[in-house]
């Protein structure tokens, strides 16, 4: 069965997921063959997590890294198969430092669904 397009009340539905570190939701938005490319790591484009169970990890990894993480001021945008979220993220590392950036997920879509979600964070000095 067929999916209905990507909205941006898509989006925020998955905005909303996120900031509440809900698991099962987010992963009930992505293809079976999904792709996540991280805000950070050693390759251009971050470190990439390429199928469910990766990508599974890599959301998790985020919670696991800053357990108050939140994506607020969430903004949407979609155009075709392509679509882009603006927020401005916050939370607390482990060892106490606090991280404020803005920030923006570049997702492509197909059949409903979120094939890929690319990441980008500022990153202050």
């Amino acid at each position: 069965m067929k999916r209905a397009a990507v909205t941006v009340q898509t989006l925020q539905a998955f905005a909303d997921a996120w900031n509440r570190h809900d698991i099962n939701a987010l992963m009930s938005f992505m293809t079976d063959d999904c792709v996540f490319e991280s805000s950070a790591g050693a390759e251009a484009c971050g470190t990439r997590f390429v199928g469910r169970e990766a990508v599974r990890r890599g959301y998790v990894l985020a919670w696991q890294t800053f357990p108050d993480a939140r994506w607020n001021d969430a903004r949407h945008f979609v155009s075709g198969d392509r679509g882009v979220s603006e927020w401005t993220f916050t939370g607390t590392r482990a060892d106490g430092q606090r991280v404020e950036v803005d920030g923006c997920d570049i997702f492509t879509f197909r059949d409903g669904r979120i094939a890929v979600k690319n990441s980008f964070r500022k990153q202050r000095t």
